[in-house]
């Protein structure tokens, strides 16, 4: 018998020991992956593109231009317009010094025509189209030729020279891109650390969540420089920011249910190793789904034909499930190895009870058991309204009003329109095939709107052709320019930077068509399956799809009155709906679960979606207030693509985290008690209370 106990107590020494070793391991493993992906992860913004053709539609004529360009003797052509402008009227000498600086330019580098100064009406203006061909046209080289030119082209005395065109505009655009990934990364670890230390009210505890968030940011971009090189998923400067913002944000999520979890094991189970399995067994299968939803809903956006929101998906998706695996083990290794200490001075001790208090989500949950529809009238009445603000969302974005700041290229855009405003005074490129392009030039010049159209490069069985239009850029009478070439020019392509603009939006309109309804059936297939329900699945889908049009509803009352934008990017409305949708629903599957747990234990409906509320409200506010702080991070940033996109989803986030998912919601589930459930069954009557051996886990 003793020697039997002996080996007894050796074997569970041997097996305590091995639990004490798993943390160190978690962590050993986590060094040794972030080693491997540390090569990766420092090359992913030399694979960041930024040209027009990373951003358009995989489909369209400019695109087709733009790669067919690629093949032309030279490569793509890098298009400028070098602007020169005296209010007074440019007098002599600035002429000579417009031709001298524009000679010098013509020798120092190979362009593709001899370039023609086009002088304004009222003498104030002169402007250059130049466009080159030098060799080694990547984005490197078209920086460093605009730069070049920039160099030579230079004012003074109250003479500015300003260059714009596509190339130079994509040289600032890119540069703004470039100067994000920094900023946006400590900013939103700022941010993200500010609301943790208000949270948790601990010295130290908000290090660690913060820590790990930043290890997942960095693994997730090695994982992205992998998918470009294996898979050549496209990466821009957009899609690794948004990329980044989701790590910290949903990550942070993640991390805030764990711990809320892990406290309250601490005071019913002594050691902080048995406590953290405790947790993870509890708040891991929703943590899990809710993942699975996010990473679901972005995945959705493969179907997309733009080149920018079809990239976006892979890398959001790699940004949710690099934050999931670091949220679930090593951080659970690191609060496990530091113990109970990491919580001072709030230290939740062994046996305790926390102070009970009378929260908002106690009150709320009182109002809703009171008057259930009274609310929910209320609540819809509330969002439809604001949704009405939609309809007055400012028109289409254009290229000159895409930034906040005002870059050069920018700058001689804007000398250009109001020195120019019935005349074009950016290039239309037609490539058609070389055997019919005498024909072609033909057609082009009698297309009604065209005032000038001359043939250029030849080469892999293609002609460029360049036109100028006699409308303004991006006015209307220009897209019908465009539209009527692309008619009658059969089996040519047509591009430059105002057919991108009218790709972008009909393909916007497509992709909305399609990716949409595939969000919608993904994320309701993944909920009734989590909830064993048809009825609660279909009020979180409606009521995510109403805290979206709210949300860019109160971006119509602000965008053009408050922030002064001029317009409206394209995609704001589908990327918007996709983030909205992926991330609102994890709120309600954390509410939801835990009141179908306490249902499953024998609660009344009401009390079950009471006690839901109360116990889960705290956490998904601190959860949403940390969402919707790491997306107003890209109001910050200096394109207004990124402010309008990070507005609506950081509003969107705070309407589903205080009203919606919290209020509405609750109500809902109080109006339709058991109905919530049906037909799973939970709807047909009261159930046996499980034993308290067989709770089924739930989401914090």
């Amino acid at each position: 018998m003793g020697a039997a106990r002996t080996r007894g107590g050796t074997d569970g020494g041997m097996r305590s020991g091995r639990r004490r070793a798993v943390p160190w391991l978690v962590l050993g493993l986590w060094v040794a992956v972030l080693a491997i992906a540390a090569p990766f992860a420092s090359q992913l913004s030399d694979v960041q593109r930024d040209r027009a053709v990373d951003y358009l539609p995989a489909s369209a004529d400019s695109t087709q231009v733009a790669k067919i360009q690629d093949r032309l003797p030279g490569g793509e052509a890098t298009e400028m317009v070098v602007v020169y402008h005296r209010d007074t009227g440019l007098t002599a000498a600035d002429k000579a010094t417009a031709a001298d600086q524009i000679a010098g330019i013509a020798s120092a580098h190979p362009l593709t025509d001899r370039p023609s100064g086009i002088p304004s009406e009222d003498g104030t203006t002169l402007m250059y189209p130049v466009a080159s061909t030098e060799p080694g046209q990547d984005e490197e080289a078209r920086d460093a030729l605009v730069g070049a030119v920039r160099e030579i082209a230079e004012g003074g005395d109250g003479l500015s020279v300003d260059v714009g065109g596509a190339g130079a505009l994509a040289t600032d655009a890119g540069e703004v891109y470039n100067s994000l990934d920094g900023p946006l990364l400590y900013t939103t670890a700022a941010v993200v650390a500010l609301l943790l230390i208000l949270i948790y009210r601990s010295p130290f505890l908000w290090l660690v969540p913060l820590a790990v968030a930043g290890m997942a940011d960095y693994l997730s971009m090695g994982v992205a420089y992998g998918l470009n090189q294996w898979f050549g998923t496209s990466v821009s400067g957009q899609s690794t920011g948004i990329m980044t913002i989701l790590v910290f944000g949903v990550g942070t999520d993640y991390a805030l249910l764990l711990v809320s979890r892990y406290r309250e094991e601490l005071r019913r189970i002594e050691r902080p190793r048995d406590a953290m399995l405790a947790a993870l067994r509890g708040c891991g299968p929703a943590v899990l789904a809710s993942s699975g939803t996010v990473a679901a809903g972005l995945l959705c956006l493969l179907a997309a034909d733009l080149n920018s929101s079809r990239g976006m998906g892979p890398l959001g998706t790699v940004g949710v499930l690099c934050a999931l695996a670091a949220m679930l083990t090593l951080l659970p290794a690191i609060l496990v190895l530091l113990g109970r200490r990491v919580f001072w001075p709030l230290v939740p001790r062994y046996g305790s009870t926390p102070k009970a208090r009378k929260s908002l989500f106690t009150a709320m949950g009182g109002s809703a058991e009171r008057r259930p529809r009274a609310v929910l009238v209320g609540g819809a009445l509330l969002l439809g309204a604001l949704a009405l603000g939609s309809l007055n969302l400012p028109g289409t974005l254009k290229q000159e009003d895409s930034f906040t700041s005002k870059p050069e290229a920018i700058a001689a855009m804007e000398t250009l329109a109001a020195a120019y405003p019935e005349r074009g005074t950016q290039p239309i490129t037609v490539i058609t095939p070389t055997d019919g392009a005498d024909a072609a030039l033909a057609e082009a010049r009698d297309t009604r709107g065209v005032v000038s159209a001359e043939r250029g490069r030849s080469g892999d069985g293609w002609t460029e052709l360049t036109l100028l239009a006699s409308a303004p850029p991006q006015s209307a009478a220009e897209t019908a320019t465009i539209e009527d070439l692309r008619d009658r020019l059969d089996g040519s392509y047509v591009g430059g930077p105002s057919a991108q603009q009218i790709d972008l939006e009909d393909t916007n309109a497509r992709d909305t068509v399609i990716v949409v309804p595939l969000v919608l059936l993904s994320v309701l297939l993944i909920l009734v399956v989590l909830l064993r329900s048809l009825v609660a699945p279909l009020i979180l889908v409606t009521a995510v799809v109403a805290v979206w049009g709210a949300a860019l509803g109160i971006g119509g009352l602000v965008f053009g009155p408050l922030f002064g934008f001029e317009g409206t990017d394209p995609g704001l409305g589908l990327l918007s709906f996709v983030f909205l949708v992926a991330l609102g629903v994890d709120y309600g599957i954390f509410l939801m679960h835990r009141m179908r747990e306490e249902s499953l234990h024998g609660a009344e409906p009401t009390r079950a979606a009471l006690t839901a509320l109360r116990t889960t409200g705290g956490v998904i506010a601190s959860a949403g207030l940390v969402l919707a702080a790491t997306f107003a991070v890209l109001t910050s940033m200096p394109m207004v693509q990124l402010v309008e996109l990070g507005f609506v989803i950081a509003v969107g986030v705070l309407l589903d985290t205080f009203l919606v998912r919290t209020y509405l919601v609750t109500s809902a589930s109080v109006a339709l008690r058991r109905r919530l459930w049906w037909p799973g069954r939970l709807s047909r009557g009261p159930e046996e209370p499980a034993p308290a051996g067989e709770r089924e886990p739930v989401g914090v």
